[in-house]
Order: structure tokens, then sequence, then C-alpha cells
């Protein structure tokens, strides 16, 4: 869910936004030590995001989202098909980020990546836990 709301302000705020509050929250930060390796890399990231970008990033989070708001649904009412279609979801989305992240270098897509192999992790011990109470 927080994804879908992150895409859908990221589809409605221009770059110029985000540009201008990276560097206002980052501005201080950069006076007091112009190397700050995080502030540096925050400031040089938002001044190269492009729209195009930004749209990519606001489709796939919402798409993201969308297709783990169905799985979830799908895993608390407890259907068993449930648990392996949303390890070969988010999967595949971990494929697709490693792939991208080989063109891009993105940090977020990194983060976005361990986020997903943590869930994958949980939906697993899960499914193994469901399956000893349901064969029991």
């Amino acid at each position: 869910m927080i994804e879908c709301i992150g895409a859908v302000l990221l589809y409605l705020v221009t770059t110029e936004t985000i540009a201008s509050w990276v560097n206002m929250f980052t501005q201080e930060e950069l006076v007091e030590d112009p190397n700050d390796f995080i502030a540096t890399h925050l400031s040089r990231m938002a001044a190269e995001f492009s729209v195009a970008s930004k749209e990519f990033y606001a489709f796939y989070l919402l798409s993201h989202g969308l297709i783990k708001l169905l799985l979830v649904i799908g895993l608390l009412r407890g259907k068993l098909w449930s648990y392996p279609a949303s390890l070969a979801a988010l999967g595949a989305f971990m494929a697709y980020q490693v792939y991208r992240y080989s063109y891009t270098h993105s940090p977020g897509l990194l983060v976005l990546t361990f986020f997903d192999a943590v869930v994958m992790a949980l939906i697993w011990h899960e499914w193994r836990t469901v399956l000893r109470h349901r064969s029991a």
C-alpha cells in the first residue's frame, strides 16, 4: 500500500520539486560538510532525476504495490495458491530489479530487492508452517 501511495505522489510531483526538496533537506548538512557522502549523493541523484525515470519509477512502484496487495489478500484469506504465486511474483520482480540495476546502478533498486528478499523469506517460512499444520 505504501508503494502505491508513493507511486501516485511520485507521479504528481515534478522533478524540479523533488530536486528542491532534496536541496532543502541537504543544504544545512552540505554547509557543515561539503563532502558529506549521503548529502552529496542525494543532491547529485536529484539533479540527474529525469522525467522519464520518474515516470518509470512511479509506474513500477504502482504495479509492484498492486500485485503485492492482491497477493497479500490471498495470503490473509489463507489461500494456498497465494504462497507460491507470491514467491514467483516477488522472484520475478527481484530478477527484473537486478537486471535494471545492472544498467542504472540505482541504490533504490537494491533497497527494493532487499525488501522483497526479506518478504520472500517470511512468506516461505509461513507457507511451510501452514503446510505442517494442515498435514497434522
